[in-house]
């Protein structure tokens, strides 16, 4: 994988409020829901939630700068303790080299004496290493076969991958049961806590819920929303187009407005153009301290279907006695 900074175009000296706008910006534009015609995007999809995984990690991101870890996460092999440069012997262990075999390097050191030594630790024997004039290398006092090499018993054991899922969330179940059902790569699925003050793009780690290895690697579900019939999230308000008749319009009401709890009751005063939301208060929302952002209802005039001849009939005469222009200037040039 490419350098994170480089993936999401920011800075090594980028502070977290710059990587977090970049990675949002790059997570919408790459989103594969956005790019159903482009089989690549979900490449690139990845590739971002993975380098903010780095970077967007007050940890991760220390460790990969230190050179700890590399751009997928992992651990970096820096040796044993004792040993200076890569393949240099400080007496006592090794560090691999340019992609190199630890056999072929350790061989390179010793010559035939690590031959010696691997052929003396499988029968079980040590013996005590000492240098000078010609006397040659005999091994490691207390090395056992399992220090041999990475096919012998013993060997570290390998992680598995991370796999990477996209979460829908229910508007609903956000402020009901606060719980999104998940659905892994291999079929199966989970319900987790929806975090406060959900986000669109908001990773949620699973632990040991990935690909196989030891330990299982880990699920990491990319939260967005379940586009919603009637609602549009815009940060922790809602906004509501509310369809009103032509004699709601004109005479005001009550009206019954939904909700994400159920409908409640909202009067329109007369007149209304559509060009005004009006607000309810605490149905929206919640932010990470819990308050509830608004619904933001915008009335929307809706004209019976069909000819209507006593409407067209009083619209004609309204023409005569009111004519009136909503329109200025600027749409007649």
């Amino acid at each position: 994988m490419r350098d994170p900074y480089e993936v999401l175009g920011v800075p090594r000296s980028a502070d977290e409020t710059t990587i977090k706008k970049a990675y949002r910006k790059l997570a919408k534009q790459h989103h594969p829901d956005a790019n159903k015609n482009d089989p690549r995007s979900k490449e690139r999809f990845a590739e971002v939630n993975s380098a903010y995984e780095i970077v967007g990690d007050k940890d991760k991101r220390r460790q990969f700068d230190a050179g700890e870890i590399d751009a997928e996460g992992k651990q970096r092999f820096t040796g044993f303790e004792g040993f200076g440069g890569a393949g240099g012997m400080n007496g006592g262990g090794f560090r691999q080299a340019g992609g190199r075999a630890t056999d072929d390097i350790l061989h390179d050191i010793f010559g035939d004496a690590f031959a010696n030594f691997a052929s003396g630790a499988a029968r079980g024997g040590t013996r005590g290493g000492r240098r000078g004039g010609g006397s040659g290398f005999s091994g490691f006092e207390g090395f056992s076969a399992g220090a041999a090499g990475p096919g012998a018993a013993g060997a570290a054991p390998n992680k598995g991958a991370d796999v990477m899922v996209t979460a829908r969330v229910r508007l609903e179940d956000i402020v009901g049961s606060g719980k999104v059902r998940i659905t892994l790569p291999n079929g199966k699925s989970l319900d987790a806590k929806i975090p406060a003050g959900f986000e669109p793009g908001q990773q949620l780690r699973l632990k040991g819920q990935g690909g196989n290895g030891t330990p299982p690697g880990d699920a990491i579900a990319i939260l967005v929303y379940e586009p919603h019939a009637l609602f549009r999230p815009d940060g922790y308000n809602l906004r509501l187009d509310l369809p009103v008749t032509l004699d709601e319009a004109v005479l005001g009401g009550k009206v019954r407005v939904p909700t994400l709890e159920g409908a409640v009751d909202m009067t329109i005063p007369a007149g209304v153009t559509g060009s005004k939301a009006f607000r309810l208060r605490g149905k929206g929302l919640p932010d990470k301290k819990g308050a509830r952002g608004d619904i933001f209802v915008t009335p929307r005039i809706v004209l019976p279907d069909g000819a209507d001849a006593g409407l067209e009939k009083l619209m004609e005469r309204w023409r005569e006695v009111r004519p009136y222009d909503v329109r200025g200037p600027e749409f007649s040039s």
